[in-house]
C-alpha cells in the first residue's frame, strides 16, 4: 500500500459534507420562516407544519404525512401504530444505523436479523424468505407467525433503503402478504428514491410502498432541517390517526388523551425550513446522481481496485451517501484525510455485533456479508454542489492510494 497524500498536499480541503453552501444559497427564504415563526409565536404544531405535511404527502404520492420529532420517532410510533407489542418480533438489517433496531426494541419487540445483498447493502430477499420458511412456523390454532426458537410472534418487516437505493419492493410484499406481516419503511436516507414495481407497472417514491415509511430530516440528509425532525408517510387513515396521537401525548384534543403517547412533535420552524428546501430537492437529487454517475466513470480505470455502488434497473437512487467497497478501508481513509479529503464509514460496527443488542445471542460471521461490507467500505464526498474537479482529484487520489491492492470483485 503506498502512503503518499499524492497532490492532496496543501490543497483546499474537500469536506465530505457541504451543509453551508446551500443555506447561503437560501439564506433569504430561511430567514422569512424565522421571521413569521417570531411574528406569530408558532413554534410548535400550526400552518408550517401542516403545509409541510402536505406539501411532502404530495410529493411522495401518500395521502397522509404526519411530523414527528425525528426519523427514529418515525419509525418507533409507525411501528406502535401498526400493533407491534411487547414480545414481539420485527425483522430487519443489521446494516444500518443503530436507530433502526432502536426504534423496534422501543416499540417492546426483538430485532430479527436478515444479511444484506453483497451489491445492494440492502436486505437480502432470499434470505429473508429463507428465515421465513425455515425459521418460522404458522401457528395451526391461532394462524400466528412465530419464531420456531423463541416463539415471539413475527408482526412486521423493516426493510432499510439504505445510501438512497430503493429496496427491492415487491418481493418483500408478496411475501408479506403471505405471511400477513406488516411492511415499515426506513426511508430515512431516501428521499425521493424511485423504484419500478412491477406488480403495478409503475415507478412508486420510497416511502409509499409499504404500510407506513419513516422518514428522517436531520441535517445532513437529503433533505435536512436545521435541526431534528422527522416524518411518517402512510396513505392508512387509522394508522394516520394513531400516530398523530402518540406524537402529541396521545391527545385527541388539548387535555383529551386517548392513549398514553410520547412528546415527538415536529417544530414549526423547521417544518418552515423543511418546506423552503423541498422546492429545491428534485434539482439537488439530480446534481447527486449526476455527481454519482461521474464518480462511476472516473473510476472505471480503476482496475478492479475500487467496487463502485450498483443501481439495478428498478431503482433510481438518490444517492445519500456513495459508498465504495476497497481493501485496507482505514489505511485509505487516513490517506484521504492526510490529503485533504473528507470521508466517512457507514457504518463499522454491524447492529448485531453491537454491545447494545449483545443480549440477542447474535455472534460474529452470523451475518458475513454485513460483516464483510463494514470492514470494506467508504463513503465518498457527496453533496449536490461537488463538482467534477473535486471528484477528479478525489479519484486519482484513491487510485494512487489503492494502486497495489487487488479486489476479488467475486467476493
Amino acid at each position: 500500500m503506498k502512503t503518499k497524500s499524492g497532490n492532496g498536499s496543501g490543497a483546499v480541503h474537500i469536506p465530505f459534507l457541504d451543509l453551508v453552501t446551500p443555506h447561503h444559497a437560501l439564506e433569504h427564504e430561511l430567514h422569512e420562516v424565522l421571521t413569521k415563526a417570531l411574528a406569530t409565536a408558532s413554534f410548535v404544531g400550526g400552518s408550517m407544519v401542516e403545509d409541510f405535511e402536505n406539501a411532502f404527502a404530495a410529493y411522495c404520492g401518500a395521502r397522509f404525512c404526519i411530523g414527528v420529532n425525528s426519523g427514529t420517532d418515525a419509525a418507533r410510533f409507525a411501528l406502535i401504530a401498526a400493533g407491534v407489542r411487547t414480545g414481539d418480533a420485527v425483522i430487519t438489517v443489521p446494516n444500518t444505523f443503530i436507530a433502526t433496531g432502536e426504534a423496534i426494541s422501543q416499540a417492546g419487540a426483538l430485532p430479527l436479523f436478515v444479511d444484506v445483498d453483497p451489491q445492494s447493502y440492502n436486505i437480502d430477499c432470499r434470505k429473508l424468505q429463507e428465515l421465513l420458511e425455515n425459521d418460522c412456523e404458522i401457528d395451526e390454532y391461532t394462524g400466528i407467525l412465530r419464531t420456531k426458537e423463541s416463539k415471539r410472534r413475527v408482526v412486521a418487516i423493516v426493510p432499510v433503503h439504505l445510501y438512497g437505493q430503493s429496496v427491492e419492493m415487491d418481493t418483500i410484499l408478496q411475501l408479506a402478504e403471505r405471511y400477513g406481516l406488516k411492511v415499515i419503511e426506513d426511508a430515512c436516507q431516501a428521499h425521493g428514491a424511485r423504484y419500478f414495481s412491477r406488480r403495478r407497472n409503475r415507478w412508486m417514491p420510497a416511502g409509499t410502498l409499504g404500510h407506513a415509511a419513516a422518514f428522517s430530516f436531520y441535517p445532513g440528509k437529503n433533505l435536512g432541517a436545521c435541526g431534528e425532525a422527522g416524518a411518517v408517510t402512510t396513505s392508512d387513515p387509522e394508522l394516520a390517526a394513531t400516530i398523530r396521537m402518540l406524537r402529541d401525548h396521545g391527545q385527541t384534543r388539548k387535555y383529551y388523551h386517548a392513549i398514553e403517547g410520547y412528546n415527538g412533535r415536529l417544530d414549526a420552524i423547521q417544518a418552515g425550513f423543511l418546506s423552503c428546501k423541498l422546492r429545491h430537492l428534485e434539482e439537488c437529487n439530480m446534481a447527486r446522481r449526476s455527481a454519482a454517475h461521474r464518480y462511476n466513470e472516473m473510476f472505471a480505470d480503476g482496475a478492479g481496485r475500487i467496487i463502485t455502488p450498483f443501481e439495478p434497473s428498478w431503482s433510481k437512487a438518490v444517492y445519500h451517501l456513495y459508498v465504495v467497497q476497497l481493501e485496507d478501508r482505514n489505511t485509505v481513509q487516513q490517506e484521504l484525510g492526510a490529503a485533504g479529503i473528507g470521508t466517512g464509514i457507514h457504518y463499522p460496527v454491524p447492529l448485531h455485533l453491537q454491545k447494545a443488542y449483545a443480549h440477542l445471542g447474535y455472534r460474529r460471521g452470523d451475518f458475513p456479508v454485513t460483516e464483510r461490507a463494514a470492514e470494506r467500505i467508504l463513503s465518498l464526498p457527496m453533496f449536490p454542489t461537488l463538482t467534477q474537479a473535486q471528484q477528479r482529484r478525489i479519484v486519482e487520489a484513491i487510485v494512487q492510494i489503492t494502486s497495489d491492492v487487488v479486489i476479488d470483485k467475486t467476493a
